[in-house]
């Protein structure tokens, strides 16, 4: 089943990743449903994808909040009829050395990071099981693949990301609910994640690194696009995405 006329919620929608990936799905014939804290930025990115035919709807939404997570399905189908695809997105990347103990830090990406995507799972899993499809598109990060000195807990956050998709994968292929999920592991891509990072040696080895390699959103857009495009018996699962010249 392609991309157009799917009903695809997207978190994290204001910048970034969440922003390209909006822009070319509803470029493609979807219907992208917005959800943020920044409310100005939604309207802006809502209004171009207007401006060039696409469907839009946005809510100002805070992905540690459970409610907003269902209020942000609940307008998807009230203005589009269903719900076929949540891409969580929204992320936080505040790296620092354990020793640092920047303890806010981490439980702050504990609750955007893990409980943000659980909260996203738990308010499209009801339709999706009694519909018996959907689809689940996570952002991970190379950091939840392997380890990465100054990135304990925010790996931490990747790696329980990357268990939680495969187990709801294996739990639908068992409850035969057909829903499939897509978990993408990026690493240096431009993105706002490098203005979270309050550490000051951090931070100057993180811009280093994606000022010499980094790569635009978009090429994350394109691999969401390649997902939610796969025949509806066909889930590819996971997507690891690197700048060439990373090494």
């Amino acid at each position: 089943m392609s991309v157009e006329n799917k009903v695809v919620v997207i978190t994290g929608a204001s910048s970034g990743i969440g922003e390209a990936t909006a822009k070319l799905l509803a470029k493609n014939g979807a219907a992208v449903v917005l959800g943020a804290r920044r409310e100005a930025r939604l309207q802006e990115i809502s209004q171009n994808i207007i401006e060039n035919g696409g469907k839009v709807a946005y809510r100002v939404t805070d992905v540690t909040d459970p409610e907003d997570l269902k209020a942000l399905v609940a307008l998807a189908k009230e203005k589009f009829g269903a719900i076929d695809v949540i891409y969580n997105n929204a992320g936080i990347m505040p790296t620092s050395p354990i020793s640092a103990l920047k303890t806010n830090e981490w439980n702050a990406m504990i609750d955007v990071n893990l409980k943000g995507v659980l909260n996203g799972v738990a308010a499209v899993m009801p339709d999706f099981t009694s519909q018996k499809h959907g689809q689940i598109i996570t952002t991970s990060s190379v950091a939840g693949l392997k380890s990465f000195i100054g990135s304990g807990v925010y790996g931490a956050t990747k790696f329980a990301v990357r268990n939680l998709m495969e187990v709801i994968r294996m739990e639908s292929a068992q409850e035969q609910t057909n829903i499939r999920t897509a978990t993408i592991y990026p690493a240096a891509i431009n993105t706002e994640l490098l203005q979270h990072i309050t550490d000051k040696n951090s931070k100057q080895g993180m811009d280093k690194l994606y000022q010499s390699v980094g790569i635009t959103p978009d090429a994350i857009a394109r691999v969401v696009n390649f997902a939610i495009d796969q025949p509806e018996d066909v889930n590819i699962n996971e997507f690891t995405v690197y700048p060439t010249k990373q090494g």
